[in-house]
């Protein structure tokens, strides 16, 4: 039995032994009596998870009075929890004009100065023409409009501090660290690569969900890029453009290849110098959980979120990078890792030039070598006590998944560069558990989960998906006497999805983005959304600050085992 005692000022992993110092009681800070009790309760969870204290464990009470299924034009929440907005649409963040983007995704709090006083990263997802741009349905689109869509993606880096009289977190105003990434920004690949004859891509975009480092740089995902500039298809080698119009018809103004954008950028946040790495292959990714093997190497799991699509893992050659390495893509049926190596694998001789033609065209590559199609792999990350990795399934309607699942993949002898897994369904959507189409999700310290679900406002409200009214928050705790139960803990404005739950580092706050309410509006004159504001204004996506109940209060992950 593995343990990891993850509430104390020191951790537990396989391989390392504790200091008689480290074992005593003195050095266990506790300053409070409330912090005591935690301690007392959480030695609990411990306990349970040695086979013991089912006495203990049966006398729990459920963390907090779920929220019932509900619509409505406003973020409920349950008993015990608060929110403020820290970011929102159209906000300021210097004197140069710099301007927080559009449907904030995927956040990451970074303590530079401290645990309540550091920068935020926040990815901004998509755009909308006529919010963004003022276009009216009908009307044609200028070059004007389209450059303030491309203004509005890409992500934001903002100093936050918290407030404990006021309670709360907000922006400091033109800090010299507050900047914006957008889809104009000149961005280099990494290694000097060149791609179709430049060594830059012009702007992040589609940016949905990301990552951390151990080193301290940021991973911000691009996932639907097919949107902005169209896709390029390969038939037997030869290269063309697909003919239809993307979904927002950028290249009508800018000829951009396709093939520059797909990729996970890495990001030195102090700075907000960037690169995008071809090692970690080119798809929808959505974003990207990275951990440390024993030798100190980063593996990478990440998800390319279409229907049919697949779960790749990237192993790095070396300590400090993610530049060089070597990418597998699962094969489910099987429980294997399979390489995409081209020189460990003659089917991709056949077919691709070499390994950067393999990484930018990695769909059709994993496909050859036996990957498996799931049904749009979304977020995935790992458990800090077992060091299993959960994935969410969001759905797949045409093969009738409508609502969903959580995979769950436990790595041959725990070991991430294993070459076989094995894999379970841990949670499936529905009305049984009380929710569909999974999306995003966070654990704490104690191995508990946090996850939001993804249902378009074409679902929201119809057959299949009317029992879970709008889009929510829940808690799944992993362990304890409600394992495997979920608690609604919030609900999100008409047509929204909630998106980028991360924790800041004393576990009080869960930094929460308010994405795109009101997406089914037909126009100005006919809003389906007013959130934050109400009456009949514009609806503005916003990043939220969820302050948490005290028991619920768990920090995130000093780190994942090293395995």
């Amino acid at each position: 039995m593995f343990l990891w005692f993850v509430d104390l000022p020191f951790c537990l992993d396989r391989g390392e032994r504790l200091s008689r110092k480290e074992e005593s009681l003195e050095s266990i800070e506790l300053s409070s009596r409330r912090e005591f009790l935690q301690f007392l309760g959480r030695g609990a969870l411990a306990l349970s998870l040695m086979g013991g204290g089912e006495a203990l464990a049966a006398k729990e009470t459920p963390p907090f009075a779920s929220l019932a299924p509900s619509a409505g034009d406003q973020l409920r929440l349950a008993d015990g929890f608060q929110s403020h907005i820290i970011l929102r649409w159209k906000q300021a963040l210097n004197r140069k004009g710099d301007l927080f983007g559009f449907n904030n995704d995927f956040t990451c709090f970074l303590p530079i100065w401290g645990d309540h006083d550091g920068l935020l990263w926040v990815n901004h997802e998509s755009t909308s023409p006529i919010f963004v741009g003022g276009w009216a349905p009908g009307q044609p689109r200028t070059r004007a409009q389209v450059e303030l869509e491309q203004a509005s993606v890409g992500g934001t880096l903002a100093r936050i501090r918290f407030d404990a009289k006021a309670g709360r977190w907000s922006l400091v105003f033109d800090d010299p660290h507050n900047r914006r990434l957008d889809a104009r920004t000149k961005i280099p690949f990494a290694g000097g690569k060149k791609i179709l004859g430049s060594s830059y891509a012009v702007g992040t975009l589609a940016n949905c969900s990301g990552g951390r480092t151990p080193w301290g740089t940021l991973l911000t995902c691009e996932e639907n890029y097919d949107d902005f500039y169209r896709e390029a298809i390969y038939t037997k080698g030869a290269r063309q453009i697909r003919q239809r119009p993307s979904k927002f018809g950028w290249e009508a103004f800018f000829d951009h290849p396709p093939e520059h954008y797909g990729w996970v950028v890495e990001i030195e946040p102090k700075t907000g110098k960037a690169q995008k790495l071809l090692s970690l292959g080119r798809f929808a990714h959505e974003g990207v959980a990275v951990v440390t093997t024993k030798d100190g190497r980063c593996v990478a799991y990440m998800g390319d979120d279409d229907h049919d699509r697949c779960i790749y893992k990237f192993v790095a050659s070396r300590p400090g990078t993610l530049a060089e390495g070597e990418l597998f893509v699962a094969d489910v049926e099987k429980g294997r890792w399979c390489s995409l190596s081209i020189q460990k694998q003659p089917i991709l001789q056949k077919h691709f030039r070499d390994q950067e033609d393999v990484m930018i065209r990695c769909r059709e590559a994993a496909l050859w070598v036996g990957g498996t199609k799931m049904h749009r792999p979304e977020d995935i990350e790992v458990d800090p006590i077992s060091g299993d990795i959960y994935i969410c399934l969001t759905s797949h309607p045409k093969k009738g998944d409508f609502f969903g699942s959580i995979l769950k993949i436990s790595e041959e002898k725990a070991d991430f560069t294993a070459a076989n897994f094995s894999h379970a369904t841990y949670l499936a959507g529905g009305t049984k558990h009380g929710f569909a189409c999974p999306d995003n999700l966070v654990f704490n310290r104690e191995g508990q989960l946090w996850m939001t679900n993804d249902m378009s406002p074409l679902m929201l409200g119809s057959k299949h998906y009317k029992p879970f009214g709008n889009n929510a928050l829940y808690y799944i705790p992993l362990r304890g006497a409600y394992a495997g139960q979920t608690f609604r803990a919030a609900t999100a404005p008409n047509d929204a999805e909630f998106t980028g739950p991360s924790l800041s580092p004393d576990g009080k706050t869960m930094f929460l983005s308010v994405q795109h309410p009101g997406e089914g509006s037909e126009d100005l004159q006919h809003l389906t959304s007013h959130w934050p504001d109400g009456g009949k204004a514009i609806p503005a996506p916003a990043v939220v600050g969820l302050t948490l109940p005290a028991s619920l209060a768990v920090p995130p992950p000093r780190r994942y085992p090293s395995k």
